[in-house]
C-alpha cells in the first residue's frame, strides 16, 4: 500500500451510553494471513441499533471501546505476505465471522458452528472505518455485476438466504413473520427459487409496503387482517408448508406454528426476548420441525446469493436510504423510526 496514512476515521463505542462517536484511530496493521480493505460502503444492521441503543445484550457483550459494524464492501489494498489468490484492488466483501481452528465443527468444515466464532464490530475491530483488518480466508470477492452498496448488503441476505435455503421452497407455500429487512429479502429469495405463494406478516405497515415493492408477496398486517382469511383467499387447504420466524415475536411464532401444515417446517433467525412460552404440545402434535439459523453457511451461503443475485435476484429495493458517513447520525435514525428498509453509509467522501 503506496503512502500507507497514519491514522483513519471510524464510529467507534467510546462510551457505555447510547450512541457512537466519530473519531480518528490508527489504520491497523496486518499480519501475514491477513488483508487490509479500504471501505467504500457499509450497512447499518439490527445490531448495530443494539450496540447504538446500549441494551442489556450490547452491554453484556460488547467490550468499549469497539470500532463497530460489519456490513462492508470495498477493496483490497495491503496484502499479508502468506496470502495467496488475492490481489490490490480487488473488490471485496467478507464474513464477519472469525471462526477457530480446533473445534470439531471447523475440522469438519461447519466453519458456522465453531462455538469459537467471535463477530466483527461485535467482539473484534469492525467496519464502520476507512480501513478494515480481515483475515485472508474471510474475504469474499465481488464480481463486478455486483455494484458496492449490494456487496454492504451481503451480509445480512446471507442470513436471509441461509434461512430460507433450510428447507426446499420448490413449489411450496411459505409463510415469513417479521418484514424487516432480512424477511423481505427472504421473500425475494423465495420466489427466485421457486415457491409457490410466499405470505409476509408484520404489524408495520410501512415495512409490509416496501416488502411488495421488493418482491411478488402478498403482504398482511396482522393487526387488521385475519391470516386465516388470507390462507382460506389463497386457497391453501392444509396450511403453511415452510416457515420463516424473523420478527423475534413469541405472538409470531404462535400464529406460525398453527398456520402450518402437519409435518412443516420452520426456520428460526428472529431472536425473543428472554425467555418466551412455546405450547410444546402443539409442536409436537402437528409434528413441525423447527431449526435455529445463525449467521451464514461458510461459505456456501456466499457462493449460493452471489449466483442468486448474478441470475436475476434484485433485492436493491430493499436499500431505502444512503448518507455520506458524515451523516451517519440520520442514518442510525432512519434506521431507529422501524420504517426504513436497510440503510447504507457511503465511506468514499469521507
Amino acid at each position: 500500500m503506496s503512502h500507507r496514512p497514519n491514522d483513519m476515521i471510524a464510529l467507534a463505542k467510546t462510551k457505555a451510553e447510547p450512541g457512537l462517536w466519530m473519531g480518528r484511530y490508527p489504520v491497523p496493521e496486518i499480519g501475514p494471513e491477513d488483508v487490509l480493505i479500504k471501505i467504500n460502503k457499509t450497512g447499518i444492521c439490527g445490531t448495530d441499533i443494539h450496540i447504538w441503543n446500549w441494551d442489556d445484550w450490547a452491554s453484556q457483550t460488547v467490550p468499549v471501546p469497539l470500532i463497530t459494524g460489519h456490513e462492508f464492501a470495498g477493496e483490497i489494498v495491503e496484502i499479508g505476505a502468506q496470502v495467496e489468490g488475492l490481489s490490490i484492488g480487488q473488490r471485496v466483501s467478507g464474513e464477519g465471522h472469525l471462526v477457530g481452528k480446533l473445534s470439531r465443527q471447523s475440522r469438519s468444515g461447519k466453519f458456522h458452528l465453531d462455538p469459537e466464532t467471535r463477530g466483527i464490530g461485535v467482539n473484534e475491530q469492525g467496519a464502520f472505518a476507512q480501513y478494515l483488518k480481515l483475515p485472508a480466508f474471510n474475504v469474499v470477492p465481488l464480481p463486478d455485476d455486483i455494484p458496492d452498496e449490494i456487496g454492504a448488503i451481503l451480509d445480512p441476505l446471507g442470513n436471509a438466504v441461509h434461512t430460507a435455503l433450510s428447507f426446499n421452497l420448490v413449489s411450496e407455500d411459505v409463510l415469513i413473520t417479521g418484514a424487516g429487512p432480512i424477511g423481505i429479502m427472504a421473500a425475494a429469495v423465495a420466489r427466485h427459487v421457486g415457491a409457490r405463494n410466499v405470505v409476509i406478516t408484520d404489524i408495520n405497515q410501512d415495512r409490509l409496503a416496501l416488502a411488495e415493492q421488493v418482491t411478488d408477496v402478498v403482504a398482511v398486517n396482522v393487526a387488521n387482517e385475519d391470516l386465516k382469511d388470507v390462507i382460506a383467499r389463497l386457497g391453501l387447504k392444509e396450511g403453511f408448508d415452510v416457515g420463516m420466524e424473523m420478527s423475534g415475536n413469541q405472538a409470531a411464532l404462535d400464529q406460525m406454528v398453527e398456520a402450518m401444515v402437519m409435518g412443516g417446517q420452520i426456520a428460526m433467525l428472529g431472536i425473543p426476548p428472554g425467555k418466551s412460552p412455546v405450547d410444546w404440545s402443539r409442536i409436537v402434535f402437528k409434528a413441525i420441525t423447527i431449526k435455529g439459523v445463525y449467521g451464514r453457511e461458510i461459505f456456501e451461503t456466499w457462493y449460493k446469493m452471489i449466483s442468486m443475485l448474478q441470475n436475476g435476484l434484485d433485492v436493491s429495493k430493499v436499500i431505502t436510504h444512503e448518507f455520506p458517513v458524515a451523516a451517519f447520525e440520520t442514518g442510525f435514525g432512519e434506521m431507529l423510526t422501524g420504517s426504513s428498509g436497510k440503510v447504507v453509509l457511503d465511506w468514499t467522501s469521507s
